[in-house]
């Protein structure tokens, strides 16, 4: 292995000369030998490649040395490059983050601030590899606040460009971050965007969707957008059986917190309007299948599921705060009063 595939060619024309030369064992013998020296050629001990040059950080870093090669990247990322470079150098100081902990930590803002003008390429792939790395970064506590600032940016490319892997790429990021409350106006400008992603057929981004929309429900200045956003005719297909158990798992999640936030106190001494096609009335309204969704999720063959189904029945029926709720707020009906 080490050498090229002409030169093992060279190798099998000269093997076919010994075996024309020698006759019976001795033939063999040479053959054998001529194969084993083959084998036992090695690659260099290393080379220019991202492995190698990975391995040979960690080793330095190992042994408390630092390796220089992020900062090198870092450095490189601010010449002018073309955008096939700048994505190969941004996935480099990605893998870099997560193997050169040290390294990572040693950076600056500075290098945070770089990486947000990535954010304005012209090339997806680039802002797509820039939310990768600042995802990376965000794992560096004295990272996280300066990376917050670009949360509204995060936002705009999600809500203004549908590219799947830039979705999952920002949507990961964001659901590493704690969202500050100056986020809540572009949050709510983009929330038909984010129910949008959560209907799409990209499982990955679905799932990055509803873990969002999740937290995001659990802020009340933001329930009554998630649950008044107009969703497809079809949404509750997102509960049938046949959807991923990672997905389903998620998407019950957030039903169940949907529900606790509607039967909380504060919600309920409001009285809300909501559109035909809404969030809400495909979930809780008079027309509403969920139910039939629900008890075929309680025999799941994922576990989780069944658990996180039958989460979501007891938030329907018995509503935690039933007894300190005023009686404007009495739940009307029944979810579950046809079925045994």
């Amino acid at each position: 292995m080490g050498k090229s595939i002409p030169q093992y060619l060279g190798q099998l024309d000269i093997c076919k000369s010994v075996v024309s030369l020698a006759t019976g064992a001795g033939a063999i013998y040479l053959l054998y030998k001529a194969i084993k020296a083959g084998i036992k050629c090695k690659p260099p001990l290393c080379s220019n490649s991202p492995i190698c040059i990975a391995r040979l950080a960690v080793e330095r870093e190992r042994h408390g040395r630092d390796s220089g090669e992020l900062r090198r990247l870092l450095n490189s990322l601010e010449c002018k490059q073309d955008e096939y470079a700048k994505s190969m150098i941004l996935h480099s100081i990605t893998r870099c983050v997560y193997l050169l902990e040290a390294e990572a930590s040693a950076c600056t803002t500075d290098d945070i601030v770089l990486l947000g003008y990535m954010l304005d390429d012209k090339d997806n792939s680039v802002k797509t590899q820039a939310l990768n790395t600042l995802k990376a970064f965000s794992g560096i506590r004295k990272f996280r606040l300066k990376i917050q600032e670009h949360s509204i940016k995060v936002l705009e490319l999600i809500s203004t460009i549908w590219d799947t892997e830039l979705h999952i790429a920002g949507l990961r990021l964001l659901n590493n971050l704690p969202l500050p409350d100056y986020v809540h106006p572009q949050l709510r400008r983009v929330m038909p965007a984010l129910m949008e992603i959560l209907q799409s057929d990209y499982i990955l981004a679905q799932v990055q969707a509803v873990r969002l929309l999740s937290y995001l429900a659990q802020k009340n200045d933001l329930l009554y957008d998630i649950l008044n956003c107009q969703v497809h005719s079809n949404f509750l297909n997102l509960f049938q059986p046949t959807q991923s158990g990672s997905l389903l798992y998620e998407v019950l999640v957030f039903a169940e917190r949907l529900s606790e936030g509607r039967n909380a106190p504060h919600y309920c001494a409001v009285k809300w309007n909501y559109n035909e096609q809404s969030l809400h009335e495909s979930l809780f309204g008079e027309e509403s299948r969920l139910a039939d969704r629900l008890l075929a999720l309680v025999i799941h063959p994922e576990e989780d599921v069944q658990i996180q189904a039958c989460k979501v029945i007891v938030s329907l029926q018995y509503p935690q705060d039933l007894r300190a709720r005023p009686s404007s707020c009495q739940p009307s009906r029944s979810y579950f009063k046809n079925t045994e």
